[in-house]
């Protein structure tokens, strides 16, 4: 039969002539002390005040190491008063002799701030040079293309499509209903304070095909397909197969960016009209709720609301957003090192840089087109 393990204990013993004597008992050993450990600390620590006090250890069943190591980090680091059995002596008196020297402390380096702005902006310097460098070869291939119709690469270019459009209908369905439903029903509180119920239309019409729509379809498909992008170009990197498309002479610009900016141009134009769809269609079922305006009387006020120069604006937020979101989604796919930490780096980075990119860039349309479609 296995032996029952004596949990370690302490106990602070006064003994007939007066002496305050600490008494150790039980198995002081590793796996013994870590379940006691958060009692242990603090009574240690209490008994290890009194300097006075004589540590009596002979009840003391197991002893290795990480026991006596535990019990001198609480003493202090130093070797107290205390009664020992013989075979434990040496274990304390090899710690007392040893030297741990306290790792030094690392001085604040006050430039620390300055430093780390240079080097973001560096970073942002080289990632702009890079995307810079991409593009121009881009735009050599699609000269190179314009040329030379046959070798354009249409099955890619279907393929991307299928990937980046076709599979992205439903999320972007679903979420696009939903923020209909939310916008609708926040401003129908603040509408029906005002008696204002019949203005519902111009809010969801201008703010869903205006910005919601564009931003919101633009988001979805750089954390969706920009990631699978990067990461598609990353793996490929890591698998040498880009290096051998070098090796073979084939362009990957042309044959694995191009066909995905292509897509994106066209397929989040598509999408952006999908999500304004949804989201109106969500919209109109809140109204109808909310305040009562039938779906006859929503679609009808609709293109008085909504000129139709803010379907166009939105459409072409959606082409330039989805060049962008795919130019950036392949440059840091093909940054990526042939390693796994990187991938998974390189790819966080493209889908926080992609929606960055197009909130700014949304913001300087909002700047720029401010007087179209009113």
């Amino acid at each position: 039969m296995a032996s029952t393990v004596t949990p370690p204990g302490l106990e602070r013993v006064i003994d007939p002539d007066g002496t305050n004597r600490i008494e150790v008992s039980g198995t002081w050993l590793l796996r013994a002390i870590l379940p006691h450990a958060a009692t242990l600390r603090p009574q240690l620590a209490d008994y290890a005040r009194d300097s006075n006090a004589q540590w009596d250890l002979r009840a003391i069943q197991q002893l290795d190491a990480a026991g006596a190591l535990f019990l001198w980090r609480m003493w202090g680091r130093r070797l107290p008063s205390m009664m020992l059995r013989p075979e434990y002596e040496g274990v304390f008196t090899d710690l007392a002799s040893k030297q741990f020297p306290v790792p030094p402390e690392v001085p604040r380096d006050p430039l620390k701030l300055l430093v780390s702005l240079g080097q973001a902006l560096l970073s942002f310097g080289e990632n702009l040079y890079a995307i810079t460098l991409l593009a121009g070869n881009l735009l050599l291939d699609s000269l190179y293309l314009v040329r030379h119709p046959s070798n354009i690469p249409w099955r890619e270019i279907s393929a991307n499509i299928h990937r980046t459009g076709s599979q992205a209908l439903a999320i972007t369905a679903l979420v696009g209903f939903l923020v209909g439903v939310v916008l609708s029903y926040l401003s129908a509180i603040q509408l029906k304070n005002y008696g204002a119920d019949v203005f519902i239309i111009n809010i969801l019409g201008l703010g869903i095909v205006r910005e919601l729509g564009p931003i919101l379809a633009a988001i979805l498909v750089a954390g969706r397909s920009g990631s699978s992008m990067t990461a598609q170009l990353g793996v490929m990197r890591v698998t040498r197969e880009l290096d051998a498309l070098a090796a073979m002479g084939i362009s990957h610009t042309q044959r694995l960016v191009l066909p995905k900016i292509v897509a994106l141009a066209i397929t989040l134009p598509l999408l952006v009209l999908w999500s304004d769809i949804a989201a109106l269609i969500g919209g109109m079922l809140s109204a109808d709720v909310q305040l009562g305006i039938g779906y006859r009387q929503f679609l009808h006020g609709l293109p008085a609301a909504v000129p139709i120069a803010n379907l166009w604006l939105g459409a072409g937020k959606g082409a330039v957003f989805g060049i962008l979101t795919a130019l950036i989604a392949c440059h840091y796919g093909l940054q990526i090192k042939p390693n796994t930490e990187s991938l998974g780096a390189s790819t966080t980075d493209s889908v926080v840089t992609s929606i960055t990119i197009v909130i700014i860039v949304d913001a300087i349309f909002a700047v720029v087109f401010s007087n179209v479609g009113f």
